[in-house]
Parts: C-alpha cells; structure tokens; sequence
C-alpha cells in the first residue's frame, strides 16, 4: 500500500526556532486576511515562501524562489544532516472542556499515488487554476512548502510509543496559537525505527483529510517531470515522485473534525423568518428553543438535526425520516446520509431554491463559519438573516465516503 520515505527537512536555524511563533504560519485558508497582511510584515516568516506575494519586478513563485535561495545561502534555513520522521504534535482544548487533547503524527515523503492506484483516497473534488498554482511553486521551489494532512488507521497504536519518546526531546515548540493550539516538533532519525514506520505504512491506505490542491500539485508537477524524462528517463526514485505530508492515525479518539456552521447572509426574496420556518417544517420537525447557546449539544449525536438561530428565536430542526428518499442527487448512499449533504438538498435547494452543488458553492448569501458565538452575534447584529449549526463530521464517515468513491 502506501510507501513512506524520510526526508531531510529544511528548518529554521537554531536562533529563529527559539523564535518559532514569530516565524511559522498557519495554512493560508484558516488565517483571516487581517491575520494574514500581519504575517507578511516579518521579512522571515514561512508565509512568503507557502503563499508567496509579488515583489517588484518579480511574480509572486519567482519572487519566493528567490527568497528561498538567500534564506538558504545565509542560513535562515538549514538542512538537516540525516534523514528523518518529523514528529508533530498539537496540543489542544474542545469548547467546553477542561482536559487537554493531542493530536499525534509525523511527517514524512509519500510516494505521490494517481487516485486511481487507491492507495490516497480523496473526499473533496479540486479546482484547477489553484491546482495549477501549487504546481507552478513547486516546480519552481524544488521545495515543499507545506505538508497535506493524511490518515492511516492502526487500531494497535504501534508508532505511539516512538512518537512519545521523540516528542520529550523536541527540536522546538510553540506557545498557544489564536486558535488555543500549542505545537510541537520533534525528529526520529534511528533507522531501524524509521523501518518500522515504514513497514506498518505499507500495509495501510491514506484518506487525505487536508490539502487536496497541493496533493494534487505534487501529482502535476510529477508527471510533468515524467514526460520531460521520457520513456527510458525515470527510475520512479526521483525526489518528484514524492509528497511531503502529515500522517495522523484516525484511530484516535484525540483527532476531530469540528462543526463548520452556515451563516446566511440573505435570504432568497428577502424570505420573512415567519415563511422560513413554514417552509422548513415541510421537511423537519421545527422545535422552538429557550437558549440558542443549548443548540449544538441539543443535536448533538443525532442524525440529520440542526440548530438554526433566527432574530427571533432558536430552533431544533430534524428532518423527517420519510422525505430523506427525496434527495436525488447524483452520488452514493453515503454521501447522501451525511448532515451537511441532508442541509445543502433539504434548506438550500428545497427551502431556499438554491438549486444544484455547483450553484450552492458559488451563492454569495452563504459563509462558512466554524464558531457557535460569531454565528449568534453576526444575526443579532443584523450581518446574518439566520444560522445552520451542525454537528462534528466523524471519522466513519469521512471514512466511508472516501471509500465510496465519492
């Protein structure tokens, strides 16, 4: 199955990791814009390297080329002498909990598997222009920015003991991030261990839960390499064939996939909230709550329910078991009997008139917001007409749509 190879990172001298907060980003996608403009101030952060800017008169790839090859020559970035597994850990709280999460893995290359081979499963469908720009990087870089997030599953825990070991040593860590996340980094370069790594990998598939667009990247940027090489021209070893990620085992309880709530900013013809709720009730059961902060343990582990918060009041909404035969959309039961697909048919087709995936995803009326507070004040402040809260996604079914095909 998967083959995992260990790399010789690139990491900041030993100066700048006493400095790490000031110097890492977090993925581009996650970080507000204001965050992000703050990143760019400091002339070292990973940011200009990962989600690079124009400086005059070079394009952005070129203009983090160039970056790249002084912070290189003037030792900012140093390689490290020998090949190793880099240990990641993330320390973490839940909302509502006092005990302190991990979330355990490592990073290391990935041979860069066509999704036919079935080896890398995918759950997300890409688009091509931002494909087109992480292949342009690396092409240009020879570097890999940053690692995609992938899942193997060992129900025994046979890396932990070596991960736990590494991680009391760690090469640096961060404080607490905005988001309340700690992190921290440590290296396994003992070859015997990095074979047993290697060995229980091989015997695994990976579902790519993050980075869809970089994965397939890597995929561009390889087969370009293959047909510039020719037939005779590759062994299959080159250092193109592989991508760097991050390997967390999806057997633990400490990994998570949170609720992303939907936030309405308009409704379709200016809907009154009265004519909202009638028009839900025609496919869910429609239950007035005292307290929209009650919601989301309200639905909490219970199929195809939602909070919805309007100006005037909280709702628990369950769609009816009998309509659920009506969403028709083209694709596997199991993407079918997800919440957020029950949402997007059932509230934004049905409801709203919204009709169809692809018009749903380019609808300005809708945000995708992952806090339960910013929900609830974006409404009473008049930003928002109404708020969808959901439930976590779990891991069964990340798993199972991945598996699916879909």
């Amino acid at each position: 199955m998967a083959e995992i190879q260990p790399v010789r990172g690139w990491r900041y001298n030993v100066a700048l990791s006493a400095e790490i907060d000031a110097v890492v980003s977090p993925l581009f996608d996650v970080v507000s814009p204001r965050q992000r403009e703050a990143l760019y101030h400091h002339p070292l952060n990973s940011i200009h390297l990962s989600v690079p800017r124009a400086e005059a008169p070079l394009a952005p790839v070129p203009a983090a080329a160039r970056r790249l090859a002084r912070w290189q020559a003037e030792g900012v970035l140093r390689q490290d002498g020998l090949p190793g597994i880099y240990v990641y850990y993330q320390y973490f709280r839940l909302p509502g909990e006092a005990r302190e999460r991990c979330r355990k893995g490592f990073m290391c290359h990935i041979r860069a598997y066509d999704w036919a081979e079935g080896v890398v499963l995918r759950h997300e469908n890409t688009l091509p222009a931002a494909v087109n720009d992480r292949a342009e990087l690396l092409a240009e870089l020879q570097f890999q920015t940053s690692a995609t997030h992938g899942l193997y599953r060992d129900e025994d825990f046979e890396l932990e003991k070596w991960l736990d070991e590494a991680i009391a040593d760690p090469l640096c860590q961060t404080e607490e991030d905005y988001q309340g996340a700690r992190d921290v980094l440590a290296v396994i370069q003992d070859a015997a261990v990095i074979r047993r790594f290697q060995q229980v990998l091989a015997g695994r598939q990976v579902i790519l839960a993050d980075g869809h667009h970089r994965y397939e990247g890597s995929l561009a940027y390889r087969q370009a390499r293959e047909l510039a090489a020719g037939p005779a021209g590759s062994t299959g070893r080159e250092p193109w064939n592989y991508h760097l990620m991050y390997l967390t085992n999806a057997a633990s309880d400490d990994l998570r996939i949170l609720p992303t709530h939907r936030l309405l900013l308009e409704l379709p013809g200016d809907m009154p909230d009265d004519e909202l709720l009638a028009r839900l009730a025609v496919y869910f059961t429609v239950q007035p709550q005292p307290e929209a902060q009650d919601l989301p343990e309200l639905i909490a582990g219970k199929r195809w329910a939602f909070g919805l918060y309007l100006p005037g009041g909280a709702y628990k909404l369950r769609l009816r078991p009998e309509v659920h035969a009506q969403l028709d959309w083209p694709t596997t039961p199991e993407v079918k009997d997800l919440d957020l697909t029950v949402l997007h048919f059932f509230v934004l087709e049905k409801v709203l008139g919204i009709v169809g995936s692809e018009a749903q995803r380019s609808w300005p009326g809708v945000a995708y917001v992952r806090g339960l507070a910013e929900c609830l004040q974006r409404v009473d402040r008049g930003e928002a007409r109404a708020a969808f809260l959901t439930s976590e996604v779990t891991m069964a079914q990340v798993a199972a749509v991945c598996h699916s095909g879909q």
